[in-house]
């Protein structure tokens, strides 16, 4: 079903919810309230019913990719079959007639101005897109910001400095910037969603320099889940590790271990 966010946004959830991805996979259909033709971002999982729904709400002028998992982007070849539209993101070799994303350019289409913004360290091709249409200001943050809880620091790919970057660049859109993610639902304000995102990753790094100091360098992330994600559902302890290997390296990078 879809179901109108703001003037422009409206999103279809589909139908892969888990653990990892809350409710399911927001897929986010854009356009300006005058427009024909919409934008689509990220059509998704391989799902035919969830796909075929979005094709109900074109016609589709264009889809972007926030970034490469394959909740995110494992319909869109079938996808681009069935709409003829032209795929576009930061990794070239998930573009489909469309040249690859670059940091800070501009896309015009369906009626509006969407700002590409490069915010990697959930994956090292993850985007983040700004909209503003009649005084309504949003970034769609695909999984850089989720609608609840935190992401996963996917190491080796993803990288927590990059993260750390990425998430003040976010802080630093305008106030009142709606966050439209790739998960969950949406939050009222950029800037806040990204502070909070920040001192939470700082407190969890703290905490994994305090085991690293009573277990020492050789600790296994294995082991600092354990201890540091003590209050987290054991169901995500896998991707906690992976989070916990991107905050070893990047201990390992300032020189603390």
């Amino acid at each position: 079903m879809l179901r109108q966010v703001t003037p422009y946004a409206a999103v279809v959830l589909a139908h892969n919810p888990s653990p990892m991805t809350l409710e399911g996979t927001n897929t986010w259909l854009v356009r300006a309230p005058a427009a024909h033709e919409c934008v689509v971002i990220d059509p998704g999982p391989a799902d035919v019913e969830h796909l075929r729904r979005l094709t109900e709400h074109g016609p589709v002028a264009l889809v972007l990719l926030t970034h490469c998992h394959p909740d995110h982007v494992a319909g869109v070849d079938e996808f681009a079959e069935l709409t003829g539209a032209p795929v576009r993101a930061l990794d070239p070799s998930w573009c489909r007639d469309g040249a690859a994303l670059v940091d800070g350019e501009t896309i015009r289409a369906a009626g509006l101005e969407l700002r590409v913004l490069a915010t990697p360290g959930h994956t090292t091709d993850s985007v983040s897109l700004s909209v503003e249409h009649d005084g309504v200001a949003a970034v769609f943050s695909g999984d850089t910001i989720l609608g609840r809880g935190t992401t996963v620091v996917a190491h080796p790919d993803g990288h927590l400095g990059s993260y750390l970057a990425s998430l003040r660049k976010l802080a630093e859109l305008p106030a009142g910037t709606l966050v439209l993610p790739g998960h969950g639902p949406e939050l009222d304000d950029a800037r806040t969603a990204a502070s909070a995102y920040l001192a939470h990753r700082e407190q969890r790094l703290d905490q994994v320099r305090a085991v690293v100091r009573e277990h020492g360098g050789g600790v296994s992330a294995r082991r600092v889940v354990e201890i540091v994600y003590a209050d987290v559902d054991p169901s995500v302890w896998p991707a906690a590790e992976s989070t916990v290997r991107a905050q070893l390296a990047h201990l390992d990078e300032l020189g603390e271990l």
